[in-house]
């Protein structure tokens, strides 16, 4: 009988001593997480912000500084447009809403007896017995609380992001000063630019693909006749951005308020049908073509990494979930010691792709490099 393998103690303790630090920086995370949560929205925004000056650049004749002033003002209209699509479609959905609301209560209760129909069980409940131990005031408490949370969230993430903007311009020469040799330089300018290419990959996948689950599922529920589409609509595109919740969400709410608003059930089972179709066919047909090696991250590690931040950070723990992986990825794989977890999160074993150029080894580290390109960070 062959002997087993024996595992050299260095390795075995340098994976425990990893092992601990990830534990400990969990735990740092959670108790630290009223500060780094708007920090990290914060980055969130700088890289979208660096990402649309650098597409002005290439795009257009405006030169560097007027194309981040750009890049800043096309950020601030989006995120001020979507503030309006919220609010105005919000009221325009409670305000709908309210129409039907003397019907909602017999309509839910000619649900539950359909239901229970279907299984043959007699004396259905109504929704007044189901809801009858329910302490609505606790959790109209709940929600206050939450939405007082999200307004001071959204301050701090625009004062974190005005100090980033701020300290963006010396970033070089903060660089410059911590690795005074070329080579570690170069090293440290891979990684970030490994993770700014993975998180700017990313929001252009989701993005575009939202686009288009949006305009295929206005249609359908414009063509249903459901009530405050655009609402609807904006909903699943934001949501699209928490991975695999995000897509059950967007497909089961508007089906959900169909059975409510119509009398028929054809409506909602039309809508749940058609949205499924359209998930489907761009979240497995359309969706992995665009990612490449943007996103070479794991699916389990996809899940559990929603599992994890949302734990730790909720809603926006589980919206900065993707992109914060492939930030986790792309660092473990710059060290020895750590490399093995970013082989593990990696899709196909490699934690960024090589396109044959070599990088300086270091650290135990293959020479491979970015797949997002070249580019220095913006000074």
């Amino acid at each position: 009988m062959k002997s087993p393998t024996a595992v050299p103690s260095s390795i075995v303790a340098r994976n425990a001593i990893v092992l601990i630090a990830v534990v400990v920086a969990a735990a740092a995370l959670v108790w630290l997480a009223d500060i780094l949560t708007p920090l990290a929205m914060a980055i969130f925004l700088l890289i979208v912000i660096d990402g649309v000056k650098r597409t002005i650049e290439q795009k257009t004749p405006l030169p560097h500084r007027w194309a981040g002033i750009a890049s800043l003002i096309v950020v601030v209209l989006i995120f001020a447009g979507s503030i309006a699509i919220i609010i105005n479609g919000a009221a325009g959905f409670f305000g709908q809403a309210s129409g039907v609301a003397n019907s909602i209560g017999p309509r839910i209760d000619q649900i539950i007896t359909d239901v229970y129909g279907l299984f043959g069980v007699p004396s259905p409940p109504t929704a007044q017995d189901l809801i009858q131990g329910v302490n609505i005031s606790r959790y109209i408490g709940s929600v206050a609380v939450q939405a007082q949370g999200v307004a001071s969230g959204a301050f701090f993430v625009l004062v974190y992001l005005g100090f980033l903007l701020a300290s963006q311009g010396s970033f070089r020469r903060k660089l410059v000063a911590m690795f005074p040799d070329g080579a570690q330089r170069d090293e440290a300018l891979q990684v970030f630019q490994r993770v700014r290419g993975g998180v700017e990959g990313y929001i252009w996948v989701q993005s575009v693909t939202g686009a288009m689950i949006c305009v295929a599922a206005w249609i359908l529920m414009k063509a249903v006749g459901l009530q405050n589409a655009e609402f609807w609509t904006f909903v699943i595109f934001v949501v699209g951005f928490i991975p695999v919740l995000g897509g059950a969400v967007g497909g089961l709410a508007p089906p959900l308020f169909a059975l409510v608003q119509f009398e028929s059930y054809w409506p909602a089972a039309i809508l749940l049908i058609g949205l499924q179709i359209i998930l489907f066919i761009v979240g497995n047909m359309v969706q992995p073509r665009m990612q490449g090696d943007n996103q070479n991250i794991d699916p389990v590690a996809v899940l559990l990494s929603l599992a994890l931040f949302g734990k730790m950070w909720g809603v926006v723990g589980m919206f900065l979930s993707t992109p914060l992986a492939v930030m986790a990825m792309a660092i473990l794989a710059e060290f020895k010691g750590s490399r093995w977890l970013a082989v593990l999160l990696s899709g196909d074993g490699q934690p960024y792709a090589d396109d044959g150029k070599p990088k300086p080894k270091r650290r135990g580290v293959s020479p491979r490099k970015t797949a997002a390109g070249s580019d220095a960070p913006s000074s």
